[in-house]
């Protein structure tokens, strides 16, 4: 079983450390080696969250709307046994790339894995999973791409948003739709990126205040994570229930994001639209919840 111990870095950052501890437990084996597969998908139905997985809505000053998803990306997957189980302390099912070739730990963004809307993640053996139930799922989100509204110029137009939410990220060439640009540094949580292809091209970047990215954690106050992370939580509607007896089918966890209102920026004029030409900011492009959906079929 993987475990993660977890330290903070400068009260914002943290990395992570792999702790590999081998075991024999006495186990039913699998007579059928069936696989456990992730993969993501994008609910604007889903209820909007707040940090603490409450219901919440638009602050005052700001507007917000429902991004179309190309791609997510994410760095850490974790089954939970209970409510008040520790960040590392469950059942670590998947684990990215990491490099310091920016100084401090940072995920890997050169060998992260951006998939869309119903495509595969991770897959493991079910065999390899630890004997239990499982009520919860911790999952770290660290790259976004989709499409938003926005103006220009008077025109009603549609430009590629990229956001990187995660605790640390080295990013040697970012590409947001067509253009590439080479960044050869790390980027902490709230980096974004924004380009128009037609009718004129054009690109911006810019960094999102501190701590203002949302990351829905319904366990708060059992199970904290640390600050800068994108640890999201999520509760399966019916338990997980591993027991090693033979298993038929493969089993598929649908990890179902909130995109409800996910894209929030400042709004000067009040008019509720998104004109990066008139100073509008990009405040809170975290996703809006997590929803894990176990199935038998992709």
């Amino acid at each position: 079983m993987n475990r993660i111990l977890f330290t903070t870095s400068l009260g914002v950052l943290f990395s992570f450390t792999r702790l590999l501890i081998s075991c024999k437990k006495e186990q039913i084996p699998l007579i059928n080696k069936e696989d456990l597969v992730f993969t993501f998908g994008f609910d604007s139905t889903q209820e909007k969250l707040n940090n603490l997985g409450q219901p919440s809505t638009v602050p005052a000053g700001h507007v917000a709307q429902s991004p179309n998803f190309n791609g997510i990306s994410a760095h850490y997957i974790e089954l939970l046994p209970s409510m008040y189980t520790p960040s590392g302390a469950g059942e670590v099912n998947y684990m990215g790339p990491e490099t310091t070739a920016g100084g401090d730990l940072a995920v890997d963004f050169d060998r992260a894995k951006i998939v869309s809307d119903g495509e595969e993640f991770y897959r493991l053996s079910l065999e390899d999973l630890e004997l239990g139930v499982y009520h919860w799922i911790r999952v770290s989100l660290t790259y976004q791409n989709y499409e938003v509204d926005f103006r220009s110029n008077g025109l009603d137009l549609k430009g590629t948003f990229a956001s990187f939410v995660g605790y640390n990220t080295y990013i040697t060439q970012r590409t947001i739709k067509n253009q590439s640009t080479t960044i050869n540094a790390n980027s902490l949580q709230g980096y974004w990126a924004f380009e128009l292809v037609d009718p004129i091209p054009f690109w911006i970047d810019d960094q999102a205040p501190t701590g203002a990215t949302t990351v829905p954690n319904p366990l708060f106050s059992t199970s904290p994570i640390p600050q800068g992370s994108c640890l999201v939580r999520g509760k399966f509607e019916q338990p997980l229930v591993i027991t090693g007896e033979e298993e038929e089918e493969s089993l598929y966890i649908k990890l179902s994001v909130s995109n409800y209102n996910s894209f929030e920026y400042t709004d000067p004029n009040g008019n509720s639209v998104y004109e990066p030409d008139l100073g509008k900011v990009p405040e809170d492009m975290g996703t809006r919840g997590l929803l894990p959906k176990v199935t038998l079929h992709p």
